[in-house]
């Protein structure tokens, strides 16, 4: 990979190799650390970050379930994701803010100082080129989600991404595209890194944020797209096997943005290839950034 040239680190701009860390600070030993994926696009009126508030704001709500006090305001992180931007001169680019405990005293309820940091980076289609246009194979991991009250969900914290990367990494290994977990429960959650919607009859369908899934903000501005588009959009708890029985199936995240699947565990979903309402998921959200559909909630949020 070519990194970039410039890293917002601690409070300003710096030489990407600059921007290192204690090898026995907290974040590295305990995953005690928040961040964002942010996406960043060329549009008519120029570069525009996808939910950029949002994104941050979704940032302190993580660092405060986990007691990470971040010494920087919303409208400073902001400003770092905008600085970054320009001073690697990236249009369509990906943003990862990051806050984490830092060197300091030692043992898991440690004090330490707060580390914040801001990449962005030139990243494009997440599971592959072309996968947006002909879908993945996929397969339900044999590793399932954390249970209710053991580690929140609803943060977007580094240690949670270990369950991510255990279904991630079976899935390359047995040679799928992309791994899809199951809550504690048995009921679908979520991919390794991505939200789930199947497809019945037109209508959208999603498990709820209490089956172990992160809120993510693709799925909440697919979700708002839908209903303004007219579709049917259910949150409901959904058993596995209607993975193999609804008509179109896909994933979103700021990374993978919508990904069709087009098989799980060797079985086809509808026609094997992204359907009507996938395709017109598509549209409406890649269009906010060619302009073909308005920004009627203003989340283009100029670079």
């Amino acid at each position: 990979m070519q990194y970039p040239e410039w890293i917002w680190h601690n409070g300003g701009i710096k030489p990407w190799a600059e921007a290192t860390t204690h090898v026995m600070a907290h974040a590295l030993h305990y995953g005690s650390s928040v961040f964002e994926g942010i996406r960043s696009y060329r549009t008519p009126d120029g570069p525009a970050i996808f939910r950029l508030s949002d994104h941050n704001r979704r940032l302190f709500a993580s660092a405060k379930i986990h007691e990470i006090e971040i010494p920087y305001t919303l409208d400073q992180l902001n400003a770092a994701c905008r600085e970054v931007l320009h001073r690697n001169a990236l249009g369509t680019a990906y943003l990862r803010p990051i806050a984490f405990r830092g060197l300091g005293g030692f043992g898991l309820s440690a004090e330490t100082p707060v580390d914040v940091a801001v990449g962005a980076w030139n990243w494009g289609t997440y599971l592959g080129e072309g996968v947006l246009e002909t879908g993945i194979d996929a397969c339900v991991s044999s590793w399932q989600r954390f249970a209710p009250n053991t580690i929140p969900a609803g943060a977007k914290a580094g240690g949670n991404y270990l369950s991510g990367q255990l279904v991630a990494r079976e899935a390359r290994r047995l040679g799928f595209g992309e791994g899809i977990a199951l809550a504690s429960t048995g009921l679908l959650s979520e991919g390794a890194g991505e939200n789930l919607f199947l497809v019945f009859g037109g209508a959208l369908h999603t498990p709820p944020t209490s089956a172990a899934l992160l809120d993510g903000i693709t799925r909440h501005s697919l979700i708002t797209l839908a209903r303004a588009d007219g579709i049917e959009v259910v949150e409901r708890e959904l058993p596995r096997e209607y993975l193999y029985l609804c008509d179109e199936l896909f994933m979103c995240g700021t990374a993978a943005e919508i990904t069709p699947i087009r098989s799980v565990d060797g079985r086809q979903v509808g026609a094997g290839k992204p359907g009507p309402v996938t395709r017109r998921l598509q549209a409406l959200f890649f269009g906010l950034f060619d302009g073909s559909t308005p920004d009627t909630h203003g989340w283009l949020e100029r670079a």
